[in-house]
Formats: structure tokens, C-alpha cells, sequence
């Protein structure tokens, strides 16, 4: 009997540590990493962000409210690092790492750029450490975006895009 209790217990303490484990692997998850890197001029741009899939709800105006702070993806506070100092939509940006947030609106998205960027979700958002806010206008996309993405255009132009909205600022 006490042989079957210590196997038991084995067993048990192998399948949290096999679990623990599977949770570290990011690329399991349901909203799996991602980032993009583009060199524009001698500048250097990446984002780091979690891919989550629109899975046929509703995403701006339903899962995600308008108005209200949104990580920009999924899991961990996705972030921006530039190499050099920038223009955000005509609005200057010093070098860095930054947390990169958005309120979504149906006629205007707030693009935040914030000191914290090694966060989880928008949880530990402050406004008062945001560095720079520009607005920018949403379109919308002629089909469906299944998994949220980021890209960045060999001008600059950062492009997000999910559902059916798709939403441009410029890095110069």
C-alpha cells in the first residue's frame, strides 16, 4: 500500500511538471506568438505580439470594447522596439522599448505608446506612463482576418489587422 501511495504521488508530481512545461511553450497556446522585424532607412522596428483568432465573435465593438484600453493582441503586453528616434504620425518618439496599446473606436483608434512593455495584457497599464498618443482612422478590410496580425511596410507603415478592420500609422 505504501508503495502504490509514493507511485501514486510520482505519477501526480510528473504530470504537473509535464504541464507546467507544455504552458511555457508559446507556441501551444491558442493565440500563438508572433514578430516582425523591418529595417526602413537604417532604422530598425519590431514587434513583439500574440496572434488571437476572431473564431466567429464579433471583435471591435463585441470582444474587444470601444473605448477602452486593449493590449494590442493577446497574453503578454505586446511591444515595440525602435533603433533610432522617430516620427509617430508627425509626432516625435525617442529610441526604445515600449509597450504598444490601442483603444479602438468605430471612427478613430487611439495608437499608445507606453513605458511598460513587459506586462501581461493591458492589466498593468497606466495612462500616466504613456510617452507618446496619436489618432488614427480605421478601414476596413475586404475579407475577414482570421488571426489578429502586424506587419510593417518597407515605408514604415505599421498595419494592424483582425476581423474586418485594418488600421495604419506611420513610423518615419
Amino acid at each position: 500500500m505504501k508503495n502504490l501511495k509514493i507511485a501514486s504521488f510520482l505519477i501526480l508530481s510528473l504530470l504537473f511538471t509535464f504541464s507546467a512545461l507544455a504552458q511555457k511553450d508559446k507556441s501551444k497556446r491558442k493565440s500563438p506568438p508572433a514578430q516582425v522585424s523591418q529595417e526602413v532607412d537604417g532604422l530598425n522596428i519590431t514587434i513583439d505580439y500574440s496572434r488571437p483568432s476572431k473564431r466567429g465573435r464579433e471583435i471591435f465593438g463585441g470582444l474587444e470594447d470601444y473605448g477602452k484600453v486593449w493590449r494590442t493582441g493577446a497574453n503578454e503586453t505586446t511591444w515595440i522596439e525602435l533603433s533610432k528616434d522617430v516620427k509617430v504620425e508627425g509626432k516625435a518618439l525617442a529610441a526604445g522599448k515600449y509597450g504598444l496599446f490601442t483603444i479602438p473606436g468605430e471612427d478613430e483608434w487611439i495608437i499608445i505608446f507606453n513605458k511598460k512593455w513587459d506586462g501581461w495584457g493591458a492589466y498593468e497599464y497606466k495612462e500616466d506612463e504613456d510617452v507618446l498618443r496619436v489618432s488614427v482612422t480605421p478601414s476596413t478590410t475586404e475579407e475577414v482576418v482570421e488571426l489578429f496580425s502586424v506587419d510593417v511596410e518597407n515605408s514604415g507603415d505599421v498595419i494592424l489587422a483582425w476581423d474586418q478592420t485594418k488600421v495604419k500609422f506611420s513610423i518615419r
